[in-house]
């Protein structure tokens, strides 16, 4: 009994040394992480939309008149002064 209590111990002594270990890591790096984790979120947001773009383009351009009108009559009213 005494044996198994004491690993019961030692499992959770491991545990909070664990925990505490990787606190003062995530601790002593956060900015480095943080800079890591936008980049991989950049670089995925940049192929995305990379990729995405030229359907997007091709679907937005409206198709070009085979003709055009006539011209449109001018005015012979008086011109606006500049000012």
């Amino acid at each position: 009994m005494q044996k198994l209590i004491n690993v019961i111990a030692l499992l959770s002594g491991l545990t909070s040394a664990a925990l505490i270990g990787g606190s003062a890591y995530v601790l002593l790096n956060k900015d480095a992480l943080i800079e890591s984790a936008k980049e991989a979120a950049i670089k995925q947001v940049t192929s995305s939309v990379t990729e995405a773009l030229p359907g997007m383009i091709s679907g937005a351009m409206p198709k070009l008149p085979g003709s055009t009108g006539p011209a449109l009559p001018t005015t012979t009213g008086p011109a606006l002064p500049f000012q």
